[in-house]
């Protein structure tokens, strides 16, 4: 976990902002550069057009590196030529344990652990140098305790767990165990001893104008977070018909296969390519143990289809009536499904008509773009929304200016793949052992349905 940073790659500053520009961490290692690198930051981030703005900009002699987590702006300066992908690893593993240390990343629990992240980055960075970002050597020196913030959630209200998993149906984590601090300063562990093995796909499809699915790529993950205070092996049992590659298929049930996949160097897969099993010895803290990916095939059905019907009523108004159906299981659940439909430039006003209560939608001029917001959508239902747009002039040639749509959502208890883990075993089995949960969940990076 040591960065070793040579002369020419050295970070001056590195600060944290909330989505809305407000200053919550900054930290200036060599002086190089004015306190007014934030201001001019936020300046170039607002300026830009599109919701990505450039990983890495520049003014002046100095250079701007960030990375988008927790709905905060991670920032690092340097006025050095330096390699922007290694400052991307650091802030990537800067967010990874401040996430171990404070439980969450939000702007909350920033706020609420100031004094703790900045000891962090005083033992992280030295003078610009990156000394380490390994949990295991900083809780020998970390002295401040976390204070544990738990985020407020409207799941809570109800009988839904986490990732919207319904209690009655299955066993899930309490949904405040996967957000409190992983490490004590003093060695001391809160709570219970636990271990979590989460399997994260995010999901990139294009279907067609006439339903044909065009593209469709998954990149996935297995992640461990562990709770225990000594190190115990643990073995995770994956699919026993999980095939690698293009090459002939295991097994004589419904195969899962995937293209590609990579492991953690301390992973041990002594029995993974017999019996699909994987050795290790977790330390503290969150780690991705191996990542996978399968191109241009899904096992199922994409999640989503869309039947648009666009046209223009008799006063001249952009009439668009949208019905979406989920294809999932009956039992599945999508949470949090977003529809954004880009509309003429020049559209003013939107009136909806909505097939449930609990939807919502609203027309955003600046990103030219109507938004249709749906908390919850289960398996196997179709929901319809009428849209109608005040767009002046509206001509023919605006209306191709529709579409595509584009979707976001997330797929809890579901992989697009069907990877699942067969089993979670910790040895030696102590007396009063943790609790050891496995979660599924599947996103949209990127969901595009043209119309």
């Amino acid at each position: 976990m040591l960065l070793a940073e040579p002369v020419s790659r050295m970070i001056s500053q590195v600060f944290i902002l909330s989505s809305k520009g407000d200053h919550l961490i900054y930290k200036d290692f060599r002086g190089e550069a004015g306190s007014d690198a934030i201001s001019v930051f936020y300046e170039k981030i607002t300026a830009l057009s599109g919701d990505q703005p450039p990983v890495v900009m520049s003014h002046n002699d100095l250079h701007f590196i960030h990375v988008r987590q927790g709905g905060l702006y991670w920032v690092a300066t340097t006025t050095a030529d330096s390699s922007p992908f290694t400052i991307i690893e650091f802030l990537n593993r800067l967010t990874s344990l401040i996430k171990d240390y404070c439980g969450s990343l939000s702007e909350k629990s920033v706020q609420m652990n100031f004094a703790l992240i900045y000891e962090l980055l005083d033992e992280v960075v030295d003078y610009g140098y990156v000394q380490t970002t390994s949990s295991d050597v900083l809780k020998n020196f970390i002295q401040t305790e976390a204070v544990a913030s738990r985020p407020f959630s409207l799941f809570d209200l109800s009988n839904v767990g986490l990732f919207g998993a319904e209690t009655q149906q299955s066993k899930v984590a309490p949904s405040s165990a996967a957000t409190r601090p992983v490490l004590s300063s003093r060695g001391e562990q809160g709570g219970k001893s636990e271990i979590f093995v989460d399997v994260i796909e995010r999901m990139s499809v294009v279907i067609g104008s006439n339903g044909v699915l065009l593209k469709a790529d998954v990149e996935g993950e297995v992640r461990v977070k562990c709770y225990m205070t000594s190190c115990s092996e643990i073995r995770i049992g994956l699919n026993e018909e999980l095939s690698i590659g293009k090459s002939q298929l295991r097994g004589y049930g419904a195969a899962v296969r995937v293209d590609d996949c990579s492991f953690q160097h301390a992973v041990r897969l002594d029995q993974f390519d017999n019996h699909r099993i994987l050795w290790l010895c977790p330390s503290q803290g969150q780690q991705t143990i191996m990542q996978y990916q399968l191109s241009d095939d899904l096992p199922s059905a994409p999640p989503f289809r869309l039947f648009p019907t666009i046209e223009r009523d008799n006063g001249g108004r952009l009439l668009m009536y949208l019905k979406l159906r989920c294809d999932l299981p009956p039992k599945s659940t999508a949470i949090s499904v977003s529809v954004t439909v880009p509309v003429p430039k020049g559209s003013i006003s939107l009136s909806q008509e909505l097939s449930s209560p609990d939807q919502s939608a609203e027309l955003k001029p600046q990103s030219r773009a109507v938004l249709w917001s749906i908390p919850r959508f289960t398996g196997g239902t179709q929901l319809s929304a009428l849209f109608k747009v005040e767009v002046p002039g509206l001509s023919s040639a605006s209306m191709l200016e529709v579409g595509p749509v584009g979707l976001s959502f997330e797929l809890p208890k579901f992989t697009a793949t069907g990877l699942q883990i067969r089993f979670l075993r910790v040895s030696p089995v102590q007396p009063g052992l943790s609790q050891r949960w496995v979660r599924y969940v599947t996103h949209s990076d990127s969901y595009i349905i043209r119309i």
